[in-house]
């Protein structure tokens, strides 16, 4: 009988931290992310000895869990949190304040009230240092410096040590002997990380596939003009051609996976699915057999759409002699994993991911034929954004998996083995993200970028053959580390996060670390930022009251003149594909109603529905929801009849009015929304992302002149 190969890649990285000349470690993430995703992902396998799966390990960032578990890293953040708070500078409690609450505020600082608490006091600060030291006691800081850390700690952790139970069990009014202890069990979770990686593989039920050792975005160490390949007129850097760069990447990354894990890799993701002819050749020459990216890679290589048929199968590259078999990932179900089954109950999320899988696959096996269905995606940033860290998620998929006789989960590895593979005789040069390298290169800030990597590069070429051999290492390790894809990924207009300034000097600071270890003063042009000022989301309350007609239509700009202005920002973070299907929300009142308004920043989907809660702010009763259907320019409500005198209508955009008496308001008082938009039972955009937006229905005489 024919089956179902379910083939998961967690891919495992964070971005170099560590600055080899001051030895600091400049971002806590690498350490954070091993306390909650790397180990437990592995341990929940435990339970599922039918499931295999493969994980894809960064050498770069084993590097730096290696030092955290031998307590070898230099991280002020780790020595901020484990202070005692009354010996604090001003400086260590600004570094606290600024940086212990970036975190998922729903799923990670809210589930701990007293964290939560902490939180709210921080924006009544509005995020000022100064302003906050008057809310912050030491005893406060003392519970941030705890509960900052163990809101990272692995689940594993949190549900079966009973010292972590009992710190979490506590609260608040940590001690210096709480505040020790959680130091302790940082480290004793960040030591079990690599050893359960070693357990499983040298028991066959993982697989452990790289990525080159510091992340490069490989076709463009190759070569960068072969950007214009995919993009057409993309404006280009000078070119910047090192393929002997990317080949160590390579080798060093194979190496270095043997010395850990007892065994050299077969797989190969290249950083950000991005591939190349001239990659796959020099993959294939430093001993990789197999490597992945995505169907949309696939689609541009073919010409055409592969649907399910072409995606589900393997490929084998031949050129030159040399050959490569591939995996192309199944992009729609790897983003349902990312950035939409965490919005859902684990058993609703689990079940329609493996209808997905056996739907797509029934014309493949009634073919008599297999089918390899890759699901690759980010193996750490995604569970931010789940329930307990996605462990109920992953356990009810895995428990359906064992009991389906018709899928197996296995690691690429095997499934290679046994499905037949279709000859592929070149690949087009892209990535994961729409098939291009948009993202690395184009943008100006990606662009000058490329440049000084370039001088910095071309200095190394001409110096270090003259260089000690100990100065020489730090400038090529520098080097490679400056090569890394993560650098360009926040600068350009795509991705944004808290820390892009923070990024744009460890970039800066790497390449001038090139130069100073040549002996060469660092060029003026690495003192200045890279980055450019970003626009973050826009929020301006209500100026005066509204009175707009309910047409789905703007007919007049006046009647919304007034409203409450909400403007999503469009970048997304370290996971690139959340959608901002919401491209404003404007909102107000007139002081007996409600009015809501959303235009979209795309053409309606099929089978839209849109999904809005409103409720008393200061209550925290079940919200009025009305789920509304928007198709054919017009809109109908869904499910519950739609309360008494509330109005609605679409046609380029849409309109509502909601009486506050059917919602439970006090005129004067304030409305608590949430807008989603969902596709075919999927959530696809929120708005907000995290909580609730506050909207004022004020009377009119209260508004000022």
């Amino acid at each position: 009988m024919p089956k179902i190969y379910l083939c998961f890649l967690w891919h495992m990285h964070q971005p170099f931290y560590k600055d080899l000349v001051s030895g600091e470690y400049r971002l806590p993430w690498a350490r954070l992310h091993a306390l909650k995703d790397y180990y437990g992902m592995v341990e929940v396998l435990r339970d599922f000895p039918e499931v295999k799966q493969t994980f894809n390990l960064v050498p770069s960032m084993i590097l730096q869990v290696e030092e955290y578990a031998s307590g070898e890293a230099a991280d002020p953040f780790l020595r901020c949190a484990s202070k005692p708070a009354e010996s604090l500078t001003e400086e260590e409690q600004g570094l606290i304040l600024r940086y212990f609450f970036q975190a998922n505020p729903s799923r990670l600082i809210y589930r701990y009230r007293r964290y939560g608490e902490l939180y709210d006091a921080w924006l009544a600060s509005d995020r000022n240092v100064k302003r906050a030291r008057h809310f912050f006691s030491s005893q406060a800081i003392r519970d941030l410096q705890v509960l900052s850390q163990m809101a990272w700690f692995d689940e594993e952790f949190l549900g079966k040590d009973k010292e972590v139970g009992d710190l979490v069990r506590k609260e608040r009014d940590y001690t210096l002997a709480d505040q020790a202890l959680m130091c302790r069990k940082q480290k004793e979770i960040l030591s079990k990380v690599l050893p359960i990686y070693r357990e499983f593989a040298s028991a066959g039920r993982i697989e452990i596939s790289a990525t080159p050792f510091y992340h490069p975005i490989l076709p463009l160490l190759c070569d960068t003009d072969i950007a214009s390949v995919a993009h057409p007129r993309v404006p280009l850097p000078p070119r910047f051609r090192y393929p002997q760069d990317a080949r160590l990447h390579l080798e060093r990354s194979r190496g270095f996976i043997r010395e850990r894990f007892g065994r050299e890799p077969a797989g190969l993701w290249p950083s950000e699915g991005s591939v190349s002819d001239e990659v796959f050749r020099i993959a294939a020459e430093s001993g990789y057999s197999w490597a992945a990216t995505d169907n949309g890679v696939l689609a541009r290589t073919l010409g055409s759409n592969p649907g399910v048929a072409g995606t589900y199968s393997p490929y084998l590259w031949k050129q030159g002699g040399r050959e490569m078999r591939v995996v192309f990932r199944d992009h729609f179900l790897s983003d349902l994993v990312g950035f939409v089954y965490s919005r859902m109950a684990p058993g609703e999320a689990a079940a329609d991911f493996l209808h997905r899988v056996t739907e797509n696959c029934r014309g493949i096996l009634a073919s008599g034929r297999d089918a390899l269905v890759p699901v690759i995606l980010d193996g750490e940033n995604a569970w931010e954004y789940y329930e307990r860290n996605g462990r109920p998620f992953l356990r009810e998929l895995y428990r359906r998996i064992t009991n389906d006789p018709q899928i197996r989960a296995v690691t690429i590895e095997e499934a290679l083995r046994t499905v037949e593979a279709q000859p592929l005789e070149r690949i087009f040069p892209g990535s994961w993200i729409n098939a291009n390298f948009d993202v690395w290169i184009g943008a100006e800030e990606d662009n000058v970028a490329w440049e000084y990597l370039l001088h910095a590069r071309e200095t190394y070429e001409r110096l270090a053959p003259a260089a000690k051999e100990d100065k020489r290492r730090v400038a090529q390790e520098e080097l490679l580390i400056a090569e890394g894809s993560d650098w360009c990924w926040w600068y350009g207009p795509e991705h944004d996060s808290a820390n892009r300034p923070e990024f744009d000097r460890l970039f800066r600071d790497h390449l001038a670390n090139v130069y100073r270890a040549l002996g060469q003063t660092p060029p003026d042009e690495l003192s200045r930022p890279i980055l450019k000022v970003a626009v973050a989301e826009f929020h301006q309350p209500p100026t005066g009251p509204i009175r707009p007609s309910i047409e789905g239509d703007e007919t007049s700009f006046f009647e919304w003149l007034g409203a409450g202005l909400y403007r999503v920002d469009t970048r997304s973070g370290a996971m690139h594909g959340s959608q901002s299907f919401i491209r404003e929300l404007r909102y107000g009142s007139d002081g007996s109603n409600f009015f809501v308004r959303l235009d979209f920043s795309a053409a309606p989907l099929e089978n839209m529905e849109v999904r809005i809660n409103l409720r008393p702010w200061t209550s925290e009763s079940a919200p009025c929801s009305l789920r509304l259907r928007l198709e054919h320019g017009a809109a109908s409500s869904v499910g519950k009849v739609v309360p008494p005198g509330v109005q609605f209508a679409f046609h380029r955009l849409f309109e509502l009015c909601v009486p506050l008496a059917s919602i439970n308001v006090e005129a004067g008082l304030s409305v608590g929304l949430q807008v989603s938009v969902w596709e075919e039972g999927l959530p696809v955009d929120t708005t907000p992302q995290q909580g609730w937006l506050e909207c004022s229905t004020a009377e009119p005489t209260d508004w000022p002149l």
